[in-house]
């Protein structure tokens, strides 16, 4: 079993940068596929990004390809993502999520989830 807890989040002017962490406990973080989603209000969970459990490939939802960059470090139980050339419509409750399973991009394919951070891209 893993705990997560994000971190990282806050107001920010479109166009400005954040990076989100997320630091997992337990001794098997390498072993898990990790992610992050987020949700806007009034909108349903979405798929944010992904990344393997060694690092190798990652995914990214068309939005955010080019704008935001996912990575682990295993050695301290953290995946990050980068975000940057925020825009308004980034604006949401992001979470951290984790799965012993292959990496994917749908909420049920994930079986730990962090309590979220909050990220607010203003005008």
């Amino acid at each position: 079993q893993v705990q997560l807890v994000e971190s990282g989040g806050g107001l920010v002017q479109a166009g400005g940068s954040l990076r989100l962490s997320c630091a997992a406990s337990g001794r098997t973080f390498s072993r898990y596929a990790m992610a992050w989603f987020r949700q806007a209000p009034g909108k349903e969970r979405e798929f944010v990004a992904a990344i393997t459990w060694s690092g190798d490939a990652t995914y990214y939802t068309a939005p955010v390809k080019g704008r935001f960059t996912i990575s682990r470090d295993n050695a301290k139980n953290t995946v990050y993502l980068q975000m940057n050339s925020l825009k308004l419509e980034d604006t949401a409750v992001y979470y951290c999520a984790a799965t012993m399973s292959r990496v994917g991009t749908r909420t049920n394919e994930y079986d730990y989830w962090g309590q979220g951070t909050q990220v607010t891209v203003s005008s």
